[in-house]
C-alpha cells in the first residue's frame, strides 16, 4: 500500500471530527474533515488518503487523549462547524501547518465564550489595545470569526472577546502558546505602568509614541522567552556612558522582566531598551517644546 496509513476509528464525534488510533506512529490521532464521520462506527477503518481528511493531528501523551476524548465530546456540533470555518478563514490569510492544539484549544473557548455572553457574564480584557496593535492581521480575522459566532449562535461578541479570539489566532499560525501570550501581555502591561509612574507621563494610547513603545517592550519580551535568538550591541559601553538615567531605568524594567518572566535578560537587551527610552522622551521633549505658548 505504499505509504498509506490506517487509522482504526475510537469515536465519531460528529460528521467533521473523529477520533482514531494506528498509523506507522501506533498512536491517537484527532482526523477532521467535511463528512469524515458520515457513516462511520467505531471500529471502522479510514485510510490516510481518504480524500475527506482535511487535518489529522496527533495526541502524544495519555493526559492529553484523555482530555481531548472529554472535550470532544462536550462540545457542541455547531461550535465545531464554525470552528472549522474560522479555521478556514486562518488558513486562507496564513498558509502553513496550524498548531494543532488550536483544534482542541479554539472550539473550547468559543464554547465557554457563547455559555459566557447567554449567562449574562461580563468578558473584560485589559490587553485589548495593546493586543489589538500587536497583532493587527490576527485581530481583523478575530473580527470575522467573532461574526461567525454572533450569527450563527444569535449572540453579540463583545469586542473584548474579539481580543481573545486574537490570541487564538495568533497561537494558530505561529505556534506560541495562549498562555504566552497572556503572559506577555501582563508583563507589557507592567512595564508601560511602571515608565509612566517613572516619569510622572501618561500616553495617549493611540499615539505613535505609545504604539512604539508598545511594540519595542513586545518584541523584548518574545526575545526574552525564545532566548535562541541572541541579539548583540556593539554600542553597549557608550549607551551606559551617554544615557545613564535610561540606562538605570532599563535596569530595573529588565529586573521586572526577569522576575515576571523567569528568564535571564542579556545586558545587550537592556542597552537596547535603554537607547530606545533615550529617544522616547527626547521625542517627546521636543515635541513639548514645539508646542505653542498661550498669549498671557
Amino acid at each position: 500500500m505504499g505509504g498509506i496509513e490506517l487509522f482504526t476509528v475510537v469515536r465519531v464525534i460528529g460528521n467533521n471530527v473523529v477520533m482514531v488510533t494506528g498509523g506507522k506512529k501506533e498512536s491517537e490521532y484527532v482526523i477532521l474533515g467535511k463528512g469524515i464521520g458520515f457513516g462511520a462506527k467505531a471500529g471502522g477503518i479510514i485510510a490516510s488518503d481518504d480524500k475527506r481528511i482535511e487535518k489529522l493531528f496527533r495526541l502524544e501523551d495519555q493526559d492529553q487523549w484523555s482530555q481531548a476524548h472529554h472535550l470532544l465530546e462536550e462540545f457542541d456540533p455547531q461550535v465545531l462547524e464554525i470552528t472549522d470555518q474560522i479555521l478556514n478563514l486562518i488558513g486562507q490569510e496564513f498558509p502553513g501547518t496550524l498548531n494543532d492544539k488550536v483544534y482542541l484549544a479554539l472550539p473550547s473557548h468559543i464554547q465557554f465564550t457563547i455559555y459566557r455572553i447567554r449567562k449574562g457574564m461580563d468578558i473584560i480584557n485589559p490587553f485589548l489595545e495593546e493586543t489589538r496593535i500587536s497583532f493587527p492581521k490576527e485581530y481583523d480575522i478575530a473580527v470575522r470569526a467573532a461574526e461567525l459566532i454572533s450569527h450563527a449562535f444569535h449572540i453579540e461578541v463583545p469586542e473584548d472577546e474579539i481580543g481573545f479570539l486574537t490570541y487564538h489566532v495568533y497561537s494558530a499560525v505561529s505556534h506560541v502558546p495562549v498562555g504566552h501570550l497572556v503572559k506577555a501581555s501582563n508583563v507589557v502591561g507592567k512595564l508601560v505602568k511602571y515608565i509612566e509612574e517613572e516619569r510622572k507621563i501618561s500616553f495617549d494610547r493611540g499615539s505613535m509614541d505609545y504604539v512604539r513603545l508598545l511594540m519595542h517592550l513586545r518584541f523584548s519580551v518574545d526575545r526574552i522567552l525564545n532566548q535562541e535568538i541572541h541579539v548583540d550591541n556593539p554600542f553597549a559601553e557608550q549607551i551606559r556612558t551617554k544615557f545613564p538615567y535610561e540606562y538605570d531605568l532599563a535596569t530595573r524594567l529588565s529586573a521586572m522582566m526577569e522576575h515576571e518572566l523567569g528568564k535571564k535578560v542579556l545586558e545587550a537587551e537592556v542597552c537596547f531598551l535603554a537607547m530606545h527610552l533615550y529617544r522616547l522622551f527626547t521625542g517627546r521633549l521636543q515635541q513639548k517644546n514645539q508646542q505653542p505658548r498661550e498669549e498671557s
